[in-house]
């Protein structure tokens, strides 16, 4: 079986989670799909490549499997993020357009044995690197990394966004993380913002988010416009990410300075 978690480890107080960039398949998954779901449009394409090599000493834990296995930033439980609005569940049987992915549905058996294989590997990963960064400095930072279509009907009206910032109104991280980040992205020219907006942390962000205890998140939705294609082939478009890449480079920089002067202790 592929390892369902990439891990790279550094020294330095923020963890970067990635839980929407994997696309591997099971091929018992693969063959239940139905084509349109064998499409993957709702990967966070290339979130990986765009934060590669921005903070000297972040941590990595990135979800290698691919959402419509499980969904790693969902309430184990399967309750919703977001009641009363449009998303999906802990595996999707749509996709962001609302549209039927599956031949074959997972029971709920299934979807529990994709839990524990999947979902629940992926959680100790992130959990070990962020106790073992607050060991190292007293404060963990968790920046939470997400991309989608800046355009989907079904989950948001309008465009959204550039930057979409979410702490879930306040509780999951000190202000001056918020403060910081709304702070780059504000001054960022020709960009747009919004905090806690349509997206307002998921469940990663709200369960490890605990500031009283020395563990702050904070989750950025990035509208995929800014750096890559919005349509198959899902192409990473080098320019508009490097223009992108200095405005979070100055945002992890930032955290990183903050958790290290102890600001946040």
């Amino acid at each position: 079986m592929t390892v369902p978690v990439e891990i790279m480890r550094g020294t330095g107080p923020v963890v970067l989670g990635m839980p929407h960039t994997g696309t591997w398949l099971p091929e018992a998954v693969r063959a239940a799909l139905n084509d349109r779901g064998r499409e993957l449009s709702d990967t966070d394409w290339h979130i990986e490549r765009l934060y590669a090599g921005l903070q000297p000493g972040t941590t990595v834990v990135r979800a290698m499997f691919h959402r419509y296995v499980i969904d790693a930033n969902r309430d184990p439980s399967g309750a919703s993020l977001y009641p009363g609005q449009n998303t999906t569940h802990l595996v999707p049987l749509t996709d962001f357009d609302g549209l039927d992915i599956w031949d074959v549905p997972p029971d709920e058996a299934e979807i529990e044995a994709r839990r524990q294989a999947y979902h629940a590997p992926y959680h100790a990963a992130l959990q070990a690197e962020l106790e073992r960064v607050k060991n190292l400095h007293g404060v963990a930072v968790l920046y939470d990394c997400h991309s989608i279509r800046s355009n989907i009907p079904f989950l948001f009206e309008g465009t959204l966004p550039d930057f979409n910032i979410g702490d879930n109104q306040g509780q999951t991280c000190a202000p001056e993380i918020t403060q910081a980040v709304e702070a780059v992205c504000r001054a960022a020219e020709g960009y747009s913002c919004v905090t806690n907006g349509r997206f307002r942390g998921g469940w990663t962000t709200r369960h490890y988010g605990r500031p009283g205890e020395g563990y702050h998140a904070i989750q950025m939705e990035l509208a995929q416009s800014t750096y890559n294609s919005e349509a198959p082939p899902w192409a990473y478009d080098a320019p508009r990410a490097e223009a992108i890449r200095i405005h979070l480079k100055d945002l992890l920089g930032r955290l990183d300075r903050l958790a290290r002067e102890g600001e946040l202790k």
